[in-house]
């Protein structure tokens, strides 16, 4: 003999159903998150191969943030994370006896749920994928990087700096060339004196004298141009240190602009993202309720 439950206690057993299901489909957020990850991916190398952006909004950079970079990246999130949200939302089960300010909540979640997983996909993608589809161009930048570095290193060692105040020291009315030997010996003297903030006694007559007997100098005017040359020296590696510390404070500052822009971005896609799904879970159930009505 069989039992036919009435409509109250099917109405029950359906609540009770719906309390112990999950509040979260986990196909859905997967789905929304693999959608806007590849569409973040795409957009990252399309922005890059245009030259509007060659920076991610996953990923740290000191480099400045241009008006046509920021408006990329706010583009990209929107796009992406718009469209994982918005399948988020539609893909989910649907839940017939659940309120809907409830619904609300879980499709936001959702939303939310496939914006993060998508940044973590993304940022995943970063250390391989997109390195690897832009290969050329960082191996290109590389490269010049490679070529550069050998003469920028050359230009910043003091000996390289102060070998101008050795010639000056050493120039006499002959103009005969110096040694090797002599040049190296000054620069070294004048980059320790540097570095100590004066010039020794000592080697200021030892510099003399060798300046003297060079140029063909009495002992006094061979100081004075010790002196000079070793005041100018003085001056450049000054302004030099200034300058060296205004970079790194420019450095630092475009860095916390492009971190609060990156910040900006991450934000606005999660919202776009909670948004979309919102949408696209509504429009689901819509459609739902109308196909039902119809039978």
């Amino acid at each position: 003999m069989q039992t036919q439950a009435i409509p109250g206690q099917a109405r029950v057993a359906e609540l009770h159903d719906d309390a112990h299901a999950s509040g979260v489909s986990w196909a859905a957020v997967f789905a929304g998150a693999a959608a806007a990850a590849a569409l973040s991916f795409i957009l990252l190398i399309l922005g890059a191969g245009l030259g509007l952006s060659s920076l991610s909004p996953y990923a740290y950079h000191a480099a400045p943030m241009t008006a046509s970079t920021i408006g990329w990246i706010a583009l990209v999130q929107l796009a992406a994370s718009g469209l994982g949200g918005y399948m988020a939302g539609r893909l989910r089960t649907r839940w017939p006896h659940v309120h809907g300010d409830e619904v609300h909540f879980r499709d936001t979640a959702h939303g939310l749920l496939a914006w993060a997983v998508a940044t973590l996909v993304t940022v995943a993608l970063l250390a391989g994928g997109i390195k690897a589809a832009l290969g050329g161009s960082i191996d290109a930048g590389a490269a010049a990087a490679s070529v550069a570095a050998p003469a920028l290193a050359a230009e910043g060692k003091p000996e390289n700096r102060t070998g101008y105040f050795s010639d000056v020291l050493l120039r006499s009315a002959t103009g005969e060339a110096s040694s090797d030997a002599q040049r190296g010996e000054i620069n070294r003297i004048i980059v320790s004196s540097l570095a100590d903030g004066k010039l020794p006694v000592d080697d200021r007559v030892y510099l003399a004298q060798l300046v003297g007997k060079r140029a063909g100098l009495n002992q006094a005017e061979a100081e004075r141009r010790v002196d000079e040359t070793y005041a100018r020296a003085a001056r450049t590696a000054s302004d030099a240190k200034a300058k060296a510390l205004q970079l790194a404070d420019d450095a630092r500052k475009m860095a916390a602009h492009s971190a609060l822009w990156m910040f900006v971005a991450l934000l606005f896609g999660a919202f776009c993202a909670s948004l979309a799904a919102t949408f696209g879970g509504r429009q689901r159930d819509d459609i739902r309720m109308q196909l039902r009505s119809t039978k």
